[in-house]
């Protein structure tokens, strides 16, 4: 087994994207365990299904380690009724920018209004150009970390909350 370090910044969305959008899934996930320490994830992504554990982010929220699994879409679905209450669903889009590839999360549900897009880098330090359709930089805030969308979805923001948006 090989343990990955994901490095990756993410933004609010306030611009059109779909333009260059090369493609898209519907992704459902949830939680086993949404602890700061550890998240434990299920997610199934169209037909296919996975297991996800994450490490603690690094005081920047950029980092942390984790480890992916393909796992039977059939045993996901069986996970994600076992998960804490608070399903994750949105259409995640693949847009490719200047050599990178944003991934750009259109929410849906109880997280209806929130879009975010992603990107994941070589290094913390790897400059990238960041794409007209951005929004503010939110890496690090745990409020959108889909963990805490599922406990506290958007719907339940105050419109105070919802201004960075």
């Amino acid at each position: 087994m090989v343990m990955a370090i994901e490095i990756e910044r993410k933004f609010l969305v306030k611009g059109d994207f779909k333009a260059e959008v090369i493609c898209s899934r519907h992704i459902v996930q949830g939680y086993i365990s949404s602890q700061p320490e550890r998240t434990v994830r299920i997610r199934i992504s169209d037909r296919d299904g996975f297991i996800t554990i994450k490490g603690i982010s690094d005081t920047a929220g950029l980092c942390r380690a984790e480890f992916e699994y393909p796992i039977p879409v059939v045993d996901a679905e069986e996970l994600i009724r076992l998960c804490e209450p608070g399903i994750i669903d949105k259409v995640r889009y693949e847009v490719p920018v200047e050599g990178h590839l944003w991934e750009v999360d259109v929410f849906h549900g109880v997280n209806e209004g929130l879009v975010t897009a992603e990107i994941e880098l070589a290094s913390a330090d790897e400059q990238v150009q960041l794409p007209g359709w951005l929004g503010q930089e939110v890496t690090g805030d745990r409020k959108y970390y889909n963990s805490m969308l599922s406990k506290r979805p958007y719907n339940q923001w105050s419109e105070s909350e919802k201004q960075t948006n």
